[in-house]
Formats: structure tokens, sequence, C-alpha cells
């Protein structure tokens, strides 16, 4: 980092305003906050927020990314970090030791909490959501909580063809059942860090919004329901759509979360969609 570009971001941090919603940015992690929320928060009216907005958002100190009408706004994690690293690189003619505790603002720090809760989102949730609720819960490895729901959830309760295959690759099944997106955004409901919908919109079937500051993305896959043929063949592509889950959510596992921002969490989420992530073709 240049000497000028830090003095500008420090110059956009030297004001009472954007210090306490620097923080209470910092305080929400990648998820972020609406411009209402931090308003609020602040108790500033909405046109003096986005006047401090704006200085922040130009030192590169916060960035906005749109959901649905709403923008959402996030900490840039990475340029906070070079700001510090900017100020303590020459700490102690470079021996750590000599620095005390300064240097434990050097490592990097868990932007988002330890166990992140994940909704997977398809019209019935018979068949889609179902398995990669299943497929989390097994691979999460304890840092995920796997949740899935339909905008029209099938009465009968998920495929059974579903629940046998998944039976049948050593997933627990007792608890999978189909039921409403609505009962995750009631005030009781958990707070969701990704809402991941599987529909396959090209189809034309209508995935449910979901609203607040969770990071979305829709990686459209078919539903097992409109497939046809023969026994055999039927069972060949509920093993391709398990696998093009077990895949993508494997990567997903994998990010870097305490390292990536918000825009680039995003970022990750919608390469995934892409065919060479795993979906069936």
């Amino acid at each position: 980092m240049e000497t000028s570009d830090a003095a500008g971001a420090f110059m956009a941090l030297g004001q009472d305003t954007r210090l306490e919603l620097m923080r209470a940015l910092l305080a929400a992690g990648p998820s972020g906050l609406p411009a209402g929320a931090l308003a609020e928060h602040l108790a500033v009216p909405g046109s003096t927020l986005s006047h401090h907005l704006r200085a922040l958002e130009q030192a590169g100190l916060v960035a906005a990314t749109r959901q649905g009408r709403s923008l959402i706004y996030a900490a840039q994690i990475g340029r906070l970090r070079s700001l510090i690293g900017f100020l303590t690189e020459a700490c102690c003619d470079g021996v750590p030791a000599r620095c005390g505790d300064l240097q434990s603002l050097l490592p990097e720090t868990h932007a988002m909490p330890p166990v992140f809760n994940v909704l997977f989102l398809c019209t019935r949730n018979s068949a889609r959501s179902i398995m990669a609720e299943a497929i989390l819960h097994r691979i999460g490895q304890g840092r995920f909580r796997a949740f899935s729901a339909g905008s029209e959830p099938a009465a009968e309760g998920p495929l059974p063809e579903v629940i046998q295959q998944l039976k049948a690759l050593g997933h627990e099944t007792s608890a999978l059942h189909s039921k409403s997106w609505d009962d995750f955004t009631g005030p009781q409901a958990p707070r969701m860090d990704f809402v991941i919908a599987l529909c396959d919109t090209l189809a034309g079937q209508a995935c449910p919004e979901f609203g607040g500051t969770a990071l979305t993305a829709a990686w459209p896959l078919p539903d097992p329901a409109k497939f046809s043929g023969s026994t055999a063949e039927r069972a060949t592509l509920l093993n391709e759509l398990y696998a093009a889950l077990q895949r993508r959510l494997g990567i997903f596992t994998a990010l870097p979360f305490a390292t990536l921002d918000r825009m680039a969490l995003k970022a990750r989420l919608d390469e995934l969609a892409q065919p060479q992530a795993g979906a069936p073709a």
C-alpha cells in the first residue's frame, strides 16, 4: 500500500460517525447490513448516512451489493488488513517479538461466525434441496448447519427414491421432510448466512426470493420429479444429480471464508453455478 493510499483511507475514517459505521459493519461481518438498518443503528438521517458511506466506499473500506431492492453494505476486510499492515510492517525494525501485543492485530481474523447456516431452496422441497441438506449436514463437519425448504412444499414429502438413495449412501434421513420457506422468514427463524436456490429456472420454475442480508446464489439443477425413462435411467440421473451437489458443496465448504469479503464470497457462489462445478448435463 502506498503512503498516499493509506493517508486517504485514514482520512475517510477520521470522523466519529464513520468510525461507528465501520464498527457496525465489522460486527456484521461479510453478511453486511442494509442501509436502513445502519441509519437506524447510528440514529442518523439517510442523507447523512449516504454521505459517509460514499466517503468510505471511495476509500475502498466498504462495498455494496444489491439484494433485491436493497443495498447491503459490508466492510472490506482485506483493505482494512492492508491498512493495519502498512502501519505495522516496519514495527520494531522487523523483529516481531519486540512489538508486543501489536502483532496480534496482524493474523487473519475470522470475519464470519464459526458455524454458518445454509438454506437450500427449490419449488417442492422434495429432491434437490433435500439432497443438498443431507450432503452438507454430513460434509460440513460441524461448521455448517443445513436447512431446506420450498415455495410449494410437497404434501406427500420427499420423493421416496431420493430418500432411498440417501439411505443407501449412508445419510441420516429421519429428519428430512418437505416444508415451506415461510418457516425461515419469521423473527424466531434461524438467521441464514447463505441461501442457495436449486430450481431449474431455465425450465420456468419459480424460485422464492429470500430477503435479509444472507448471501444468495442460484445453482439451477434439473427437477428429478420430471425425470423420465426406465428405473435404471432414473437411478442414473439421480446419481448424477447427487454427484453434482456433492462436488459443489465440497468446493463451497473449502472456501477460505475468513479471508473473503461479501463481494468475493458472492462471486465464488456464483461461479459454482457453472456446469464445470458439477451440474449434470
